[in-house]
């Protein structure tokens, strides 16, 4: 009878070690399938932003401000549904700043519509430049190409325009790219230099993915992003 017992604990044993290593072996720090959700971490806050008419489910998902993603499933159908995207405030004016830049590295799916995009909020929100890193489908910038530039690192087509409630700086990388590091302080000077924009406050730096579709679910990553300034 004893022997039976010792017998049958070590195949509870190794049926108990099968089911551990049947789990997940890294599950996210945090999730949320709320529209809105946000998660703050390490000076960043990490936000699932579903924030256009007509959109589908997404999930986000983070280990870190730094590594995260999400599963959208948007209809086939115009207009951005969603911008889930990871940002650090700075809250200083651009000619106090002697540094800004910042790195990033995504996985992205070749189907759907979408671009891996910065958002850089400054002037109280009266301005908005987005540094669009790679595009995919049947999406483009608000407004008119003013010149093609090179600056802050990249190649970049230059669109300026309005969406009725701020002005919209939009670089369009002229080949996409999953990877690399910008030099933003460089790009909000260059617009400066343009008189389209003063010495203003510099607000959150945000990097993610805007989803305009995203038809039978798909994964968008960020591998690693960070923003620097001095």
């Amino acid at each position: 009878m004893q022997r039976w017992w010792k017998a049958a604990l070590a195949v509870l044993t190794v049926l108990a070690a099968g089911l551990v290593t049947a789990a997940p072996a890294h599950a996210a720090a945090w999730s949320s399938s709320d529209k809105f959700g946000s998660w703050s971490n390490g000076g960043y806050t990490v936000r699932n932003d579903v924030w256009g008419s007509g959109a589908g489910p997404q999930t986000i998902w983070a280990n870190s401000y730094s590594n995260w993603g999400v599963w959208a499933d948007h209809p086939n159908t115009g207009g951005v549904k969603s911008y889930p995207h990871s940002a650090r405030n700075i809250g200083r004016q651009i000619s106090a700043l002697g540094t800004l830049t910042s790195s990033f590295n995504v996985t992205r799916p070749g189907s759907g519509s979408y671009s891996s995009t910065y958002d850089i909020w400054a002037g109280n929100n009266a301005y908005e430049i987005m540094l669009w890193m790679n595009k995919q489908g049947a999406v483009g910038p608000i407004g008119s190409k003013q010149t093609t530039v090179s600056v802050g690192g990249h190649t970049w087509d230059v669109y300026r325009g309005s969406n009725g409630a701020n002005a919209v700086f939009s670089f369009v990388r002229t080949a996409g790219t999953n990877s690399g590091s910008v030099d933003v302080k460089a790009v909000l000077n260059w617009i400066r230099g343009q008189g389209w924009m003063g010495d203003t406050t510099v607000g959150e730096v945000q990097f993610g993915f805007e989803i305009t579709s995203a038809s039978g679910g798909l994964n968008f990553t960020t591998n690693s992003y960070s923003v620097t300034s001095s």
